[in-house]
């Protein structure tokens, strides 16, 4: 937990504020201090644990904990009181302080109750991460690709293996290496993203191990790399097949010494970071090609994962297609109720070359180009509406009567899913080889749905 946390003292008895930057620095906190209120309530914005004395001049502890909450109502605020002023303390606990302690201070005491706040504070980090990893996770999905790809993640996260994640573009690699980061170890690190097919050799090459000053023209001071900075974290090397081969033995040094030496430096540098690498190549091809080393190959490929393409996971198309509608809706201030079932017809029908990149691009124009509060075949692109008009009986050229879906249905995907599957079925006089071919799905899978309705023999 080193320096992870900012801690904020605010106490105007100067040698008692230096004796708790002491301890604060003993226990892996990094202490920034204010003598009064006014300057902790101007402080507060960088701080993620603030200590606040009671009394201060030019504004009171009381007084500065209502502005900070009023301000920041998620960060933890540590009254320190005298016995006289418990009731005042207890008051602010009311209005949402975290705790208050009284002088002179159970030092073991302050110790857990900043551990508590802190572990709170981690824990509430670490949701907003995966809040946001989740607002546009092409991870979402119940195929059983997915969920496969899911379990996988799940017995490679937490170990230190380098992992190889190779998918077409638009798949999610990224937001793959991102989960594995967020169920390790290293979460509490930092994720470093590098695109190695956007720089050339010498701008990689300082981009991930760093320069020296005067290394080359133009470095007018020390540059810290990419590796160094992902320290207790995880480094993501995308595009990892487009690195040129110098690069490559480099990176292969790295890997197997676990230190880099800076561009103009002599002396290596230790570093402490996992690895995870993903490419849109088939980097086994570009071994037998000769473009690509093969130890390094062997060196990045540990574990490997691969990222299905949509075609391959069409049933959950419902499901992305949803979750991005909302989104976007959001995003541009639209009323939105749902998606017309001729729509998801469509939605199923393409391949998606683009992935889920393109089938996010797709729904946030549907959204702003809808006339209503519900997606539409018609505001779909051309291209898929041209190619429906030509592969019947795989879509409809008529919007599904009785199936358009409500924003309270929204939610309940399976329902969406089963609707569409069993008016399909219907429109296509219960030939599930063809019901099979339009939705995008094996008969198989199509008969495993069926049986889960109780509808495979009707």
């Amino acid at each position: 937990m080193k320096n992870e946390f900012v801690a904020l003292v605010a106490d105007d008895d100067k040698s008692h504020r230096e004796m708790l930057g002491a301890l604060l620095r003993e226990w892996e906190y990094e202490p920034v201090m204010a003598c009064n209120g006014a300057e902790a309530v101007a402080q507060a914005e960088s701080a993620d644990l603030v200590l606040l004395d009671g009394r201060m001049p030019v504004m009171g502890g009381f007084e500065a904990f209502a502005k900070i909450h009023a301000a920041r109502p998620e960060l933890p605020v540590i009254i320190m009181t005298a016995y006289s002023e418990v009731e005042d303390a207890v008051n602010a606990i009311r209005n949402g302080a975290w705790d208050y302690l009284t002088k002179p201070l159970d030092f073991e005491k302050l110790r857990i109750t900043l551990r508590n706040a802190a572990e709170k504070l981690g824990l509430a980090r670490k949701n907003a991460q995966l809040a946001a990893a989740a607002e546009t996770s092409p991870l979402l999905g119940r195929s059983q690709v997915m969920r496969d790809l899911a379990a996988m993640i799940k017995v490679i996260a937490p170990t230190e293996a380098t992992v190889l994640i190779e998918g077409e573009s638009g798949t999610g690699k990224e937001l793959a290496a991102r989960a594995i980061h967020l169920a390790s170890g290293r979460a509490r690190g930092p994720f470093v993203a590098v695109n190695c097919g956007a720089l050339t050799e010498t701008l990689l090459a300082s981009e991930l191990f760093g320069h020296e000053k005067g290394a080359f023209t133009g470095a007018d001071k020390k540059h810290e790399g990419l590796f160094s900075q992902a320290r207790g974290g995880v480094i993501f090397l995308d595009e990892i097949g487009e690195m040129p081969p110098a690069m490559q033995v480099r990176l292969l040094r790295a890997l197997q010494e676990r230190e880099i030496v800076p561009v103009g430096g002599s002396r290596p540098v230790p570093v402490d970071c996992r690895v995870v690498a993903a490419t849109n190549r088939d980097l086994a091809s570009e071994v037998a090609q000769g473009n690509f080393r093969e130890d390094l190959y062997y060196r990045l490929n540990v574990m490997a994962l691969r990222m299905p393409p949509l075609r391959e996971r069409k049933e959950d198309i419902p499901l992305l297609a949803s979750h991005f509608a909302r989104k976007f809706a959001a995003q541009n201030k639209r009323p939105f109720s749902g998606i017309a079932s001729d729509a998801l017809e469509r939605l199923a029908a393409w391949d998606w070359p683009g992935n889920v990149r393109e089938l996010a691009n797709v729904m946030e124009r549907a959204i702003i180009l809808m006339p209503g509060e519900s997606i539409q075949a018609r505001v779909l692109p051309e291209k898929m509406l041209a190619r429906c008009g030509q592969n019947a009986p795989a879509c409809d050229r008529q919007a599904l009567p009785g199936i358009a879906l409500s924003a309270e249905e929204l939610p309940t995907l399976d329902e969406i899913e089963k609707r569409v599957i069993l008016h399909t079925l219907k429109r296509l006089g219960n030939n599930k080889t063809e019901t099979a071919r339009a939705l995008g799905i094996t008969r198989k899978t199509l008969h495993a749905k069926l049986r889960g309705y109780g509808a495979s023999e009707k």
